[in-house]
This record gives C-alpha cells, sequence and structure tokens, in this order.
C-alpha cells in the first residue's frame, strides 16, 4: 500500500503558475504509475496528466496539453505537476493516483484504474 499528499495548491491570477507535489510513502515509489487528476464543484473529477513509472511516458488531456508538465523523481518518491498559463477552468481540487504496475509500461487515462489516491490540493484561478 502506498499513502499519497499533495502540497503547492493556492489562489493564483489568470496567465500565472504553480508547481503541485504529490510525496509518496508506504511502499516502493518506482512501482507505481501515476497520475493527476482535477474536480470542479458539480463536476465528474476528470483525467489530467499520467506517466509511466520510469517517466518515460507521459499523456496529457487535451485541455492542458502544451500549458502543463507530469514529472517524477524516483528518488525523492515525488510526483509533480507544473502548471502554466493558468486559465480560471483549471479551477479545481487536484488529486494525485497511483497504481502498482511492478515495472509495466503502463498509464491509464481512467480514475477507475487507480487504486490510491490523495486527499488533494485546492487550486483557484481568478480572472
Amino acid at each position: 500500500q502506498v499513502q499519497l499528499v499533495e502540497s503547492g495548491g493556492g489562489l493564483v491570477q489568470a496567465g500565472g503558475s504553480l508547481t503541485l507535489s504529490c510525496i509518496a510513502s508506504g511502499r516502493t515509489f518506482n512501482n507505481y504509475a501515476m497520475g493527476w487528476f482535477r474536480q470542479a464543484p458539480g463536476k465528474e473529477r476528470e483525467f489530467v496528466a499520467a506517466i509511466t513509472w520510469s517517466g518515460g511516458n507521459k499523456d496529457y488531456a487535451d485541455s492542458v496539453k502544451g500549458r502543463f508538465t507530469i514529472s517524477r523523481d524516483n528518488a525523492k518518491n515525488t510526483l509533480y505537476l507544473q502548471m502554466n498559463s493558468l486559465k480560471p477552468e483549471d479551477t479545481a481540487g487536484y488529486y494525485c493516483a497511483a497504481r502498482n504496475v511492478r515495472y509495466t509500461n503502463w498509464s491509464s487515462r481512467w480514475s477507475s484504474d487507480y487504486d490510491y489516491w490523495g486527499q488533494g490540493t485546492q487550486v483557484t484561478v481568478s480572472s
């Protein structure tokens, strides 16, 4: 089992930047594929970005492609989401998720595919 804790959220003006972090503990971090999801009030949770255990493959939702960058540092057990050119529609709670993939080259856009979740960090973008 792995425990996930997100941080780095906050209030930012449109056009600004934030970097979210997700620190994992409990198991070997590099066994896990990771994802970022977000959920705005009254909306379903949606995919933002995903990364394989090695960091070699990354996937992004069309809405964030070119603005957000997912990365990981396996030595620090940490997942990142660099968010640039933020828009008011990016306002949401952001959640990291993990699935033990035992070094297979796997990632997914589906929240139901992930086994472990953090409690989230709020990002608010003002216009």
